[in-house]
């Protein structure tokens, strides 16, 4: 196996390493005092969004010296190719046509018209729980939808159903489930009444292990409530490539939609893995969610490199990962609804793109993928801020913003607003060690005190960040967001040269797993496993021996 480096793909390479130390002396304070227009020219809109990017220690030379190794990865014939459907899951020999489920206007390939049929079957079935035709065993209508999902059937629905909560119409609760540990569905079962829920269990296999397990448990809730196994239909739907399994499960081959092969879980939450989502917030809602993916996907496709959201985000990303040396990315949305958004993008970012192979299966040695992680603003202004404004370590953030706010608490979304904005000028800013003094000494404090306690409240400020902001969250400019993200996703792929789709390393620690659960249940303990292993599993099989 060949080891390639960045230097193999870019043959400005050499200057752009260099840039690190040049930019060593060179402060993003400084910038902004030589240049009053940087916020104008460093920021780009589209799609509802702004993205403001004039707080990145990047200038004309290191931009031009990013957006050369773009062109030289063919950054915009690798758009052109995602977005036509070519196979660029080149492992599994696949397209990844994430954006055809958001199309606008006819349909036209096979792919469209069967988003259209599902969008269409979706449409019916959410019609009917509303009005009360959709009834349980026992006559009831249905008030609760569960969603039985995990990874991508259950990342994307949700967090999109948390940050959309002031659409929600109240026709039906949705709720989610995802855990193999039972206490998850324990605990939401215990306020449900199963005569009058409708679960939906979402998995392309009909065999993953969390979700089967959970719609086991989910049955035999139902049937111990006095559904007959002829009855179960009326409490299950599947999205499901396996429609035999779902099927012989109990349920009836008109409620399950499709999944396919051409949308991976993580990209998949705009087709009938969004039914939860659909369930929450309409129909209606649902579509200005996809236009507003499909207003991005417009611009991705069309806007020059040096204007292009998704690009330019990822080529910060690229910048302070693989020249300034980070190896995290914190992302902070000022939005109490954006809570999960963190979550969603660890998965979307971090398992597509956590490669150590190239396309073509070379060895690389150099960084791929970065730890991403994040809360809503402020609680994580009274955690984790101290470390971003203190600590040593450089993080990239991305806030995210909204000028307008669903409620009526206007003087608490000023607050909220005035927070994001001087968290990301006091991190730029910083506090110098003479500020710090005079402060001290403005509270009279004694020299020997100053002396003391100064250095401990130095910023040293020149920290990196990006501003993302809407006018309002709604379906439409939630779906540009996350559809920026997803393109950013991707073109960091085509950077780094490695496939941003498949997910080889999620699979071992599920065939570990089976290996270790037959393990448990016929306390037969292969020898050559290693102790700790071993120990563990003993641990287990000894607490819960039945006597």
């Amino acid at each position: 196996m060949n080891t390639k480096s960045l230097s193999d793909f870019y043959s400005n390479w050499s200057q752009l390493a260099e840039q690190k130390s040049a930019w060593q002396n060179t402060t993003l304070q400084s910038l902004f005092d030589a240049d009053s227009n940087r916020a104008e020219r460093y920021s780009v809109s589209a799609a509802g969004l702004e993205l403001d990017y004039s707080k990145n220690h990047l200038d004309e030379k290191a931009l031009s010296l990013l957006f050369s190794v773009a062109e030289q990865a063919d950054v915009a014939g690798a758009i052109k190719k995602l977005l036509r459907g070519d196979h660029v899951n080149a492992t599994e020999d696949r397209p990844a046509l994430h954006s055809a489920l958001r199309f606008e206007g006819q349909a036209k390939t096979d792919e469209q018209k069967s988003v259209s049929e599902t969008l269409e079957k979706m449409s019916k079935l959410i019609n009917s729980v509303y009005s009360g035709t959709w009834k349980g065993h026992s006559g009831k209508v249905i008030t609760d939808v569960v969603n039985i999902g995990i990874g991508g059937s259950d990342l994307g629905p949700r967090m999109v159903t948390k940050a959309l909560t002031p659409f929600h119409n109240k026709k039906v609760n949705v709720h989610f489930v995802a855990n193999i540990d039972g206490a998850e569905i324990s605990d939401l079962c215990a306020f449900l009444n199963p005569e009058s829920t409708l679960f939906i269990v979402a998995s392309k296999s009909f065999s993953t292990l969390e979700t089967l397990q959970n719609a086991l448990t989910a049955r035999q809730w139902v049937l111990n409530s006095g559904c007959s196994h002829e009855q179960l239909a009326k409490h299950f739907v599947a999205i499901s490539s396996k429609v035999d399994k779902a099927i012989e499960f109990g349920i009836d081959a008109d409620n399950i939609y499709p999944i396919w092969d051409w949308v991976g879980g993580r990209y998949s939450l705009w087709s009938a893995i969004g039914l939860p989502i659909a369930f929450a917030i309409g129909m209606d809602n649902f579509q200005k969610l996809l236009a507003g993916a499909a207003s991005m996907d417009s611009h991705f496709a069309e806007a020059p490199l040096e204007r292009n959201i998704p690009v330019l985000m990822a080529l910060i990303v690229f910048w302070y990962s693989n020249v300034m040396g980070s190896n995290t990315q914190a992302v902070l949305p000022y939005s109490y609804h954006l809570q999960l958004l963190p979550a969603y993008l660890q998965q979307l970012e971090m398992e597509s793109n956590g490669k150590s192979t190239t396309r073509t299966g070379d060895k690389l040695d150099y960084q791929t993928g970065s730890i991403v992680w994040g809360t809503e603003g402020t609680n994580g202004q009274h955690s984790f801020h101290q470390l971003l404004h203190q600590g040593t370590i450089t993080a990239p953030i991305d806030f995210i913003a909204t000028l307008k706010a669903h409620h009526s608490l206007d003087h608490q979304h000023k607050f909220l607003f005035a927070n994001c904005v001087a968290q990301s000028q006091a991190l730029m800013a910083g506090r110098d060690l003479e500020t710090s003094k005079a402060e001290l000494e403005s509270q009279g404090l004694s020299e020997e005190e100053i002396a003391f306690i100064a250095p401990h409240k130095v910023h040293p400020g020149n920290r990196p960040s990006t501003t993302i902001v809407m006018d309002a969250l709604t379906p439409e400019t939630l779906g540009a967001l996350v559809a920026a993200y997803e393109h950013k996703t991707y073109t960091l792929g085509v950077l780094w040269n490695i496939n941003s789709f498949d997910q080889w390393g999620v699979e071992l620690g599920k065939l570990l797993g089976t290996h270790v659960t037959t393990a448990i249940d016929t306390t037969d303990i292969p020898t050559d496993w290693d102790s700790s292993t071993r120990k563990l599993i003993q641990a287990f099989n000894d607490a819960n021996k039945k006597f």
